[in-house]
């Protein structure tokens, strides 16, 4: 990004919501998979908003792979990956009483305000936590599942049944399937006694280095859920909280009675939910639970609006990624003031130069806080801040520090300002922006930068790339320190004798007393074998082609299926593929003009990786092979890029616009021009309630009907 993440960079809509995507999904990872904090609630909220407003004025923009069609990011591949009975969505945001009036007056004209007026509305919390989704069976809970992309999550079963609040077995006698939808979350207390916990841990082992506590209790409970060892996760104190139901075999006709049903079944619910008439009693909640909201035991960003009669509810439906029928309002940020002791600069993957702020450290919302990303030097600039002033610290929805500005009274005359190096600070390349009119640096020395190899090594082992276990940010500066590689197109060479080298994966033989591998080096090699057989559209990934990410790959690689037959191909060719614009297609035709990539290619191939072998998406029965189908509209269970993958995985291609070669159309609510179009061309159309038959059986049934 150039400037403020909430402000716009450029005039031009396709190059802005390029920008918008690529950081969306990024921080949709960081935030879902890696239990990290990349931004502030706020900021990610903003940009949402600004992507939806771009689409809405540039419909042809809306791509399967925008952010705006999908709930968070797939699974993660440490769990096994399991499907919600029902599709467990996202919510709207609002951040002001006005915001808050337009959702009411919307859900309004949709459910009519004597309907509404009839139902009234539930309020509660929103807790700052892990959404899950637990399956009761006749009261015994047999599943436990992160919420993922919404429709397929984590099995986080084991871990979940050490959870004190999560009974196994419901009270009295609940018959069928009820799917319960909470929240998974640490105390305030239990979030400090955690991190002092692991404080001592590491001072007792005498490490030199500063433990590695948790950031937040969010962080600190989607890291404890996720633990391999359920003992350890029942050593966290976890706390859980229900906010709703899926799919039910037990009738319910609102959420007030759905929350008493939910208490006399053992479950535990908030004792803040409360029913209220009007827009008038929503507003009085959102007041009453903000001025309390430092109080509770636990954090909470904004309240939780729903309608609360169920009917009602599935009359007024859904948007593509949340119901129509919520809203969440979340309350403004907090902010402190810190001494800013320094500025400093660190280098990305692509080059790009980042100042970031070093405070002296702080507690804001129930963390501590000591570092923050500036962006660029032109916003350091535009803050007005200098190293050793008191600056106003703000943590937007509770999660991450962004710094405001400097408090100027308060100046000594001691500060300094900050000099953007010159110098690559890694390699001492001479900085300088990518093209003219750039306020970044990047550093220019793509290939052997040790911190851009160290960043596109870790990119290109992470799970959307080869996903080779062992291979992180520590792996990885071990052996760059041991100068085992020029740059990641030598990965293959690496061997028992090359990993003996590096510290961190010897140990020394008790009776020989000489250096061997370690068990984790000898676990490396087993992993690079493995990753040699990776599909290509995974090497595509971990090439690191710009705008070429796991959304996109599989769409190229299912027309281009190895890497000689890619780099044949002209940008004209490329520009064709289904899904896939000029300005990808020029990314990818101009990533092969460059030297050193052909060298890493060259290398791989010689090691035996990028065999051109699609990676088996699924073990599914081909029952769409040949087909060419397009999915518009809401897919009942499915978001939209859900529906994309489950066409490809069973053999067929999924396009985004109709076309005289499309077979099929898919159409549910809101499938607008796409259906208008499979009309005037006599394409056959299935209602989307009826796509599960069509993943199941294929087009045969249908055709037969027809």
């Amino acid at each position: 990004m150039t400037a403020r993440l909430n402000e716009r960079v450029t005039n031009d809509p396709i190059t802005r919501h390029r920008e918008l995507c690529t950081l969306i999904n990024q921080y949709r990872w960081e935030y879902y998979v890696l239990d990290a904090a990349p931004i502030p609630d706020i900021d990610f909220d903003l940009l949402m908003r600004e992507l939806e407003s771009i689409e809405a004025d540039h419909p042809k923009l809306v791509t399967l792979d925008s952010p705006t069609q999908q709930v968070g990011p797939p699974a993660d591949t440490s769990f096994e990956a399991v499907q919600h009975p029902s599709v467990m969505l996202s919510l709207d945001n609002a951040f002001s009483e006005d915001e808050v009036r337009a959702w009411y007056l919307r859900a309004s004209t949709l459910a009519g305000e004597e309907v509404l007026r009839d139902s009234g509305f539930m309020c509660e919390m929103k807790i700052d936590g892990v959404a899950v989704d637990l399956v009761y069976v006749d009261g015994v809970l047999t599943r436990a599942a992160t919420r993922g992309d919404g429709r397929t999550g984590e099995d986080v079963t084991a871990n979940a049944r050490t959870i004190s609040d999560i009974p196994y077995q419901l009270k009295g006698s609940v018959q069928g399937t009820v799917e319960i939808r909470g929240e998974i979350f640490l105390t305030l207390a239990g979030f400090e006694e955690l991190n002092r916990i692991i404080e001592e841990e590491e001072k007792a082992k005498k490490s030199p280095k500063k433990p590695k506590v948790f950031a937040n209790p969010r962080n600190a409970a989607a890291g404890s859920l996720r633990l391999k060892d359920p003992k350890v996760t029942a050593s966290r104190g976890l706390s859980f909280l229900c906010h709703g139901i899926g799919v039910s075999d037990v009738t319910l006709p609102s959420l007030e009675e759905a929350y008493a049903a939910l208490a006399s079944w053992g479950l535990p619910t908030s004792d803040r939910a409360r029913k209220v008439a009007d827009l008038e009693g929503i507003l009085g909640y959102i007041e009453e639970l903000g001025q309390v909201r430092h109080d509770l035991s636990h954090e909470i960003d904004g309240a939780v609006i729903k309608v609360d009669a169920i009917p009602v509810q599935k009359e007024m439906g859904f948007s593509t990624r949340a119901p129509r029928w919520a809203i969440a309002y979340k309350f403004p940020p907090v902010e402190v003031t810190t001494t800013l002791l320094d500025i400093r600069v660190g280098v990305g993957r692509t080059g790009r130069v980042t100042p970031y702020a070093v405070m002296e450290p702080v507690k804001v919302a129930g963390s501590t806080v000591e570092m923050a990303t500036l962006h660029n030097s032109s916003e350091v600039v535009r803050k007005g801040v200098l190293i050793g002033d008191t600056v106003i610290l703000r943590k937007a929805g509770d999660v991450i520090p962004e710094v405001l500005g400097p408090v100027e009274h308060l100046r000594t005359g001691t500060e300094v300002a900050f000099v953007m190096p010159t110098e690559c600070p890694e390699c001492g390349a001479p900085l300088a922006a990518a093209k003219t009119g750039d306020v970044d640096l990047r550093c220019p020395n793509r290939r052997s930068c040790p911190a851009q190899l160290k960043e596109r090594i870790v990119y290109l082992a992470s799970r959307q790339g080869l996903d080779i276990e062992g291979l992180g940010e520590k792996a990885v500066d071990a052996i760059l320190t041991a100068g085992l590689l020029t740059d990641e197109g030598d990965l293959f060479t690496l061997d028992a004798q090359a990993l003996i080298q590096v510290p961190l994966f010897q140990r020394i033989n008790a009776k020989t007393k000489e250096a061997v591998l370690s068990k984790n080096g000898e676990k490396l090699l087993e992993e690079l074998q493995v990753a040699k057989t990776k599909g290509f559209d995974r090497y595509l990934v971990a090439l690191g082609i710009r705008h070429v990410g796991k959304g996109v790959a599989p769409l190229v690689t299912a027309e281009y299926g190895d890497i000689d037959s890619l780099e044949a191909a002209s940008k004209e060719d490329l520009s064709q593929i289904p899904g896939i614009g000029p300005i990808v297609a020029e990314s990818i035709s101009s990533w092969f003009t460059v030297d050193w990539h052909q060298v890493i290619v060259e290398k791989w191939k010689a090691a035996g990786a990028m065999s051109g072998v699609q990676t088996p998406t699924q073990d599914l029965s081909q029952t769409l092979t040949g087909l060419t189908i397009v999915v518009t509209g809401n897919v009942p269970g499915y978001t939209r890029d859900g529906a994309h993958e489950a066409v490809v995985a069973r053999g067929g291609k999924s396009t985004g616009s109709v076309s005289k070669n499309t077979d099929l159309v898919v159409a549910g609510d809101g499938a607008g021009s796409k259906l208008d179009k499979a009309v005037t061309l006599g394409i056959q159309v299935v209602d989307a309630s009826r796509f599960q038959r069509l993943l199941d059986e294929g087009i045969k049934g249908f055709a037969e009907e027809a």
